[in-house]
């Protein structure tokens, strides 16, 4: 069609009409012989028709011949006249021979032209005729007959058949593409159908997921409505698996004591439910479960404990560290054994104290053993005021632990050792130290150590039975508790410090231990642990009565040297002076020194001292005793004026060393003695 029309546009002899744009009809095609050579008279208001007849027979050619018009075997030429029929109507003769595809040919002749002048049938025969909705007489009346084949009509002329024959290669590959095109066109075809097909599928399946997504969406709906109704009840009464699974197989950590506060939770929930509404199948299903999970959580924490004990029972293993990062790091399993389970949480607890029992006795005891070992100052009964130096004797009281008494030590000078007391510092002598030191020390420093990390150990411990152990076991069953544990330990303090002081004549050591033994008491007070009270009690009541003691010493020592004094003339003891018994000397005694630092060091001992201590009395007494040798010591002189001189230096001299000490015991004192210099200062 597409090379029909190509060819169409060639020029085309005079007088042939272009050709046609008409369909073909689908008709079979006959040959047709063209009639003879009388044209058709031309119709009014009608363009001459071309045969398609034409492209079947390329050798018959059909154009309009200039002459005169034929009319066809038997047809009547009608007259136009009046009587006629009307001028612009054309003749039905006319129209049936464009119809029928010619003038009809009479029979005649012979030979080639009888051929021609008969007519031939037409090759095919019109049957589709579009009228355009007019009648007959309307469609004839018409300029141009509307008459429409079922396939177009043209007519070509002999120039356009060579034209066709010079180009049939063109047309060949033209009829080739055409082929493959329709290969193509029928593969699009086919994909197009199946991209129908799948696209109806797809269409199907988006609308049927459009309707689940409804239906989706109405379930959420819907469940979103039950949900808020019964999602608290629900979880109420159901437990993770996670939780499950921790409590039967996790590490005890930060997790288990979390799994073990929700199941608490679920079980106070479930109980409680229970004894409200114990026919829901619910609660039925879910108890054995938490019971079950309850009785897990209780081995599980029982074997932890219990290794941890275990473990504070190794060689050298530090038992602070255990309580800190086992126990109270995960101090809620105790109280939940505690709870479900409260026999076996006290044999555990009995268990433990067992175990810290030894604990603190082992250790405190290896401590004990390395403090002995310190070089302590040997001070004993020769040690006293009324005692002269070459009458000292030594002796072991505390077997090798003592040394010797240096000439350089002074036993009533307080000097720097007023300064273990003013420290600040927390931290006791360690074994180590303590079994390499090779200096000489006094009493009170393995007083201070052993008993700094007794009262050390015994708070922190006390903090974590309260901790621990607590809501478990009240304030009672705590102490009965601690009690238990250091009970042995608080025995072996006593021992040691009755050890230290029992043989000594230290009275400035003796009173420096009941000083700190005071700062003990207060720091206890500061980190409320009443339970070492009892022991600071008992610790006094060694302490004072040895002080007491030894000053009994001293004043027996002073009556003792007053009544070897003769009554009249010159003494003949060595403690008045070096010189000679007739220089009548004046100056001070040496014992004179020895009263005044002991006074010193007990008032500044006791400057904070209470009404309630028996330092007052015990200090008063030492002062009667002095005095008393002092006044029979001046009736050796024989002169007034020198023995008025003797006793003002001696009492001046007191005055001046006495002159810095404070309190009311201090000052007291000191007044006391300034008054009698002023009695011989004349």
């Amino acid at each position: 069609m597409w090379g029909l029309d190509r060819l169409s546009a060639h020029p085309t002899p005079s007088g042939t009409p272009p050709p046609r744009r008409d369909s073909y009809s689908p008709a079979p095609r006959r040959p047709y012989q063209a009639p003879g050579p009388g044209p058709l008279p031309p119709r009014p208001g009608l363009n001459p028709r071309s045969s398609s007849l034409s492209l079947v027979s390329p050798n018959s050619s059909y154009t309009s011949l200039p002459g005169t018009n034929r009319i066809p075997n038997g047809g009547n030429r009608r007259r136009q006249g009046p009587g006629g029929m009307p001028p612009n109507i054309p003749d039905p003769l006319q129209v049936l021979e464009a119809i029928l595809g010619g003038p009809p040919r009479k029979p005649g002749g012979s030979g080639e032209d009888a051929e021609e002048s008969v007519p031939q049938k037409p090759a095919e025969v019109v049957e589709d005729i579009d009228f355009g909705g007019l009648s007959l007489r309307e469609f004839a009346a018409a300029d141009t007959p509307r008459i429409r084949h079922s396939s177009p009509v043209h007519t070509y002329s002999a120039q356009s058949v060579e034209e066709y024959d010079r180009e049939k290669d063109k047309f060949e590959d033209l009829h080739l593409s055409i082929l493959a095109c329709d290969e193509v066109l029928k593969s699009v075809e086919t994909y197009l159908t199946n991209f129908q097909s799948d696209l109806g599928e797809v269409s199907a399946e988006i609308e049927s997921l459009q309707n689940r997504s409804v239906a989706l969406n109405t379930k959420l709906e819907n469940r979103k409505v039950v949900e808020k109704r019964l999602g608290p009840a629900v979880e109420d009464i159901s437990i993770s698996p996670a939780v499950v699974r921790k409590i039967a197989e996790g590490a005890v950590d930060d997790n288990f004591v979390r799994a073990l506060a929700d199941l608490e939770k679920r079980s106070k929930i479930i109980n409680a439910k229970v004894k409200d509404q114990p026919d829901i199948k619910a609660i039925a299903d879910i108890k054995p479960l938490i019971d079950n999970l309850t009785t897990k959580a209780i081995e599980r924490i029982r074997d932890y404990i219990v290794a941890q004990i275990k473990a504070i029972r190794s060689p050298s293993m530090n038992a602070q560290i255990i309580q800190q990062q086992a126990f109270l790091k995960y101090k809620e399993i105790y109280a939940f054994l505690a709870k479900h389970q409260p026999e076996l949480a006290q044999q555990i607890a009995q268990a433990y104290v067992y175990t810290m029992r030894w604990y603190y006795l082992n250790h405190f005891t290896r401590y004990r053993h390395a403090l002995e070992k310190l070089k302590l100052h040997n001070l004993d009964k020769y040690n006293v005021l009324g005692e002269e130096p070459n009458s000292k004797r030594g002796g072991n009281l505390l077997s090798n632990a003592r040394a010797p008494s240096s000439s350089h030590t002074d036993p009533f000078s307080l000097g720097r050792r007023r300064d273990l007391l003013k420290s600040g510092s927390t931290n006791a002598l360690t074994a180590y130290l303590a079994e390499e030191e090779k200096t000489a020390h006094y009493l009170e420093l393995p007083f201070r150590s052993f008993n700094l990390a007794l009262i050390d150990n015994a708070s922190f411990e006390y903090t974590f039975l309260t901790t621990y152990f607590s809501p478990a076991q009240n304030f009672h069953a705590i102490s009965r508790t601690f009690n238990s544990i250091f009970e042995p330990t608080l025995s072996l303090g006593q021992s040691f410090t009755k050890q230290l002081v029992e043989g000594t004549t230290d009275t400035l050591g003796v009173l420096l231990c009941v000083r700190l033994n005071q700062h003990f008491a207060f720091e206890l007070q500061r980190r409320k642990i009443p339970a070492m009270e009892g022991y600071v009690n008992a610790t006094n009541m060694l302490l004072w009565p040895r002080f007491q003691q030894i000053l009994d010493l001293h004043c027996s020592s002073l009556q003792k040297l007053t009544s070897s004094l003769p009554s009249r003339g010159m003494p003949g003891s060595s403690l008045l002076s070096s010189a000679s018994a007739a220089s009548q000397s004046t100056a001070p005694t040496p014992l004179t020194q020895k009263v005044a630092n002991l006074l010193h060091g007990i008032l500044s001992l006791s400057s904070e001292a209470g009404d309630d201590e028996p330092v007052s009395a015990s200090v008063g007494r030492l002062r009667s005793e002095y005095e008393a040798y002092l006044m029979r010591l001046s009736k050796g002189i024989s002169d007034q004026r020198k023995r008025e001189r003797f006793l003002q230096n001696n009492y001046s001299l007191i005055c001046t060393i006495l002159a810095d000490c404070e309190g009311r015991l201090g000052e007291e004192v000191r007044d006391h003695f300034e008054g009698l210099r002023a009695a011989f200062d004349k």
